[in-house]
């Protein structure tokens, strides 16, 4: 049996941790590996969703204001966890990119290691080259054996900064426990479908420099100046919960735009809704495209991650990342429908995907 070992900052809601969640039972249900979680915070709504054969350890670094003492507590607990545990590992991955404990763990745990990677970090840091060599400088990425993107897009913002690195990255995709999402899709939930309108529905944290959910609030007031039949459900919170709120009271979109705050269950939402509607400047792999594929949910989405070569003429559109062709499609959306022309294959897609780990294993 297989040592393998997971790092990452800990297990609250969020799409890179139920991915995370989902990817290590999975992993456990094979009895192949003998899997430990290391986190930087144990904690988190997921902690009860992890499978129970795992172990989990905890690395927090001491944040103490006085310099001198912080470093010397952090000096013992790196040495502490390198005694402990140091090449202890057949496979050790940082799940949490940012995260230098986490990182540190990893590296530490196995010399067959790999940082994982959920986001296109050239979109992110503003097309800035510089700023995507420094951060992955930071979090040390060349002493990594294998860097692994959850999407093509991700990996080719990296080279693009790292090209010499081409033969140490792959990319996986997120997998998914389609059997609980359709399981959990069923329970009941407050409100229930309205036929008399097109729902749309954003899952997603409120962080208006990624996600712009400021662009479906403004499609929405259009489409109702247009007087056209719909509503959408904003699945989440975040930092900007409270200005998005504002901008709809002003806007007069109370009954039109609903706030349901964050769910752990987000599924029976997807149930009731007609189309889900990404508005993001950047993204990984989102989790949400899969949920979606798998509850048969046709998709509206700006042009993010694979999504021209996964959702457009598949699963639904791919807009530009601008208010007016959002809109453009939501009605479109509401006025003609889509229908799913390719069916979802979830047993094929997690299969590709674990082969895909297995042979970096």
């Amino acid at each position: 049996m297989k040592k393998i070992f997971f790092a990452a900052y800990d297990l609250d809601l969020g799409g890179i941790e139920t991915a995370l969640i989902t990817l290590i039972n999975r992993l456990s249900e094979e009895k192949e590996y003998e899997i430990t979680l290391g986190l930087e915070k144990k904690e988190g709504i997921f902690l009860e969703d992890l499978d129970k054969n795992v172990k989990i350890i905890e690395y927090r670094a001491n944040n103490s204001k006085i310099v001198p003492l912080r470093k010397a507590i952090n000096f013992f607990k790196r040495l502490g966890f390198i005694f402990k545990y140091k090449n202890k590992f057949d496979f050790s991955a940082s799940y949490a990119t940012y995260s230098l404990p986490a990182g540190f763990m990893a590296r530490t745990a196995s010399k067959n290691n790999a940082l994982w990677v959920h986001a296109d970090y050239l979109s992110l840091f503003d097309g800035k080259e510089e700023e995507v060599k420094h951060f992955f400088e930071n979090v040390h990425h060349e002493k990594y054996k294998n860097i692994v993107f959850v999407s093509n897009e991700a990996r080719e913002a990296y080279l693009d900064a790292f090209p010499e690195r081409k033969t140490a990255t792959a990319v996986i995709n997120n997998i998914i426990d389609y059997e609980k999402i359709r399981k959990l899709s069923q329970e009941e939930i407050e409100i229930g479908r309205d036929t008399r309108v097109t729902t749309f529905i954003n899952v997603g944290r409120h962080y208006e420099k990624q996600k712009r959910v400021s662009r479906i609030i403004e499609a929405a007031e259009r489409l109702k100046v247009n007087g056209l039949p719909f509503r959408v459900l904003l699945v989440g919170d975040g930092e900007d919960t409270d200005n998005y709120k504002q901008i709809v009271k002003e806007k007069k979109l109370e009954n039109e735009v609903i706030f349901l705050g964050r769910k752990k269950n987000p599924y029976p939402y997807f149930k009731i809704s007609d189309c889900l509607v990404l508005s993001s400047d950047y993204e990984g792999y989102p989790v949400v495209f899969v949920e979606a594929f798998t509850l048969g949910l046709p998709i509206i989405t700006t042009d993010v991650s694979d999504s021209c070569e996964e959702i457009q003429g598949r699963f639904g559109y791919v807009t530009y990342k601008k208010t007016e062709d959002i809109y453009e499609h939501m009605k479109k959306f509401i006025e003609e429908g889509y229908m799913i022309q390719n069916r979802f294959d979830p047993i094929e897609f997690n299969s590709t995907q674990i082969e895909k780990l297995k042979k970096i294993i």
